[in-house]
Parts: C-alpha cells; structure tokens; sequence
C-alpha cells in the first residue's frame, strides 16, 4: 500500500484545469521530484494533497485512509506536512520560538497562543524544547537559536520552515521550491538537510524549478506540464525526454 496515493485528481478554477487526471503513488520514506515551468501546476497538486485547494474530481489517500475532504489541520496531523515557496516564519519571535509555536497541541495550552497571551510568564515544555533544539542542530541553525526569525537570510529561513514541519514528526513532507531565492553556498547545505531528513525515513516530494539540484538529490522525477504528468522516471532519462525538452524553453533543459 502507498503512504501517499493520488488518483487522477482534477482542479478546475472558473472553468480552467489547472490540474489535468494527476496520478501519483508514493511509498513510505520515497523521494521524488516535481518539475515543470511556472503554471505547470505543481503547485496546485500540493495545495490539493495539503488540504488547500479543493479538488474537482479524483480521490487522494494517505496512510491507507481517504483524505480528499479532510481539512488540511487534520491531514497534518495524521504526518503529512508541507513547506511554502515563500517562508511564512514569525519573525518576531526567535528561531527557537518558531518552532515551539509549531510543536502540536498535546492536551495543554498551544505555546504560540501563551507567547501572545502572556509572553513574559509562559512556560515551554522541556520536552518540545529539547526536541526543537535536536531539529535546529539538524538544519544547522543552533547558533542563531535566539536570534529574531526576521533576521534570517533567505536561505536560513527555508531551513527554518523544513525545521518548523519537522516539530510535528512528520512521514511525508511536500516542499515548495527550497531552493528558490537561495545563495548557491547554501544550496549545498539544504541538500544535505534534506538528504539527512529522508535518512530518517521520511517520504518527501520536492517542487522545484532548480533542475540540476533536483537532479543531484532524487531518484525519481516527475515533470508536469499544461496540467498533466508528461514524465515520470530516473532524473536522466526524464530530463532527456523529447516532451520534457519541449517544455523547457523549447528544447533546452
């Protein structure tokens, strides 16, 4: 049985497909790329499977349970999680705090709630402490741990958000373009993040326009365009696929 099973889902927005009969089937602790030029629908794929975006027709599974209807705060927590393209950090608050706030509700008072209600007295778990530290020395990102999130580079903030989805101990994550808008030097050192995050036998599916990079880190791509899966394989094969090629800037990958 697949941990994440996509059955020819469809999303219509006023009459417009954007996403066209996409079928996926992902196992447990697999890593896959998503390609595809600006409007493919990527995206609107993992707004679907999240919970964002609502789907026309088709059927979405997650750990053998039908989600299709499900808000996304209930598939979250059932170990699907997602990052954004543009981080969505608070940047008030310290990296560290970024995490707590991100840690799930366990019975007690949410801690983003007890920062704003009372931030001089709140208390923090020692346990989620503990675990967010262990998370910030995974994203290397311990240094800065009570530095304001806004102070961040672009880069170090993309680490932070793949920090704050794993407080929630996720088994698939989606990512939205890590790599978009970050320092080539730093590039590097999120591959190795997320390289250490699937070690750790979490399933991800990477969005990201980057090719090269996708090339480096997945062993499975698929490339979308105008809606639909056009190829899906090894990264090489698939980025010398005659309609790929066609795809990127009329023959040029």
């Amino acid at each position: 049985m697949a941990l994440l099973d996509i059955q020819s889902i469809e999303v219509e927005f006023d009459g417009f497909r954007a996403v066209d009969r996409v079928s996926l089937a992902l196992e447990a602790g697999e890593l896959v790329g998503l390609a595809g030029t600006n409007g493919a629908g990527k995206s609107t794929v993992f707004g679907a499977v999240a919970g964002q975006v609502a789907i026309t027709r088709g059927a979405i599974r997650f750990a053998g349970q039908d989600i299709t209807r499900l808000p996304a705060h209930r598939r979250a927590s059932m170990g699907l999680g997602r990052t954004f393209q543009v981080p969505r950090e608070f940047g008030s608050l310290s990296v560290l705090d970024n995490l707590l706030a991100a840690s799930p509700d366990e019975g007690h008072e949410s801690l983003l709630a007890a920062w704003f209600a009372r931030a001089s007295a709140r208390q923090t778990d020692g346990r989620l402490t503990e675990r967010a530290d262990e998370l910030l020395g995974l994203t290397r990102l311990s240094a800065l741990r009570g530095q304001p999130a806004s102070a961040l580079s672009g880069g170090q903030k993309k680490l932070l958000e793949l920090a704050r989805a794993m407080m929630r101990a996720p088994t698939c994550l989606l990512l939205d373009e890590p790599f978009a808008g970050v320092n080539p030097v730093l590039i590097d050192q999120l591959i190795e993040v997320l390289r250490a995050i699937h070690a750790r036998g979490v399933a991800l599916i990477v969005i990201e326009h980057h090719l090269q990079a996708l090339k480096s880190l997945v062993p499975r791509l698929l490339v979308m365009d105008q809606g639909q899966v056009i190829a899906d394989g090894a990264p090489a094969a698939v980025l010398d696929d005659a309609r790929v090629r066609t795809a990127y800037m009329g023959g040029v990958v």
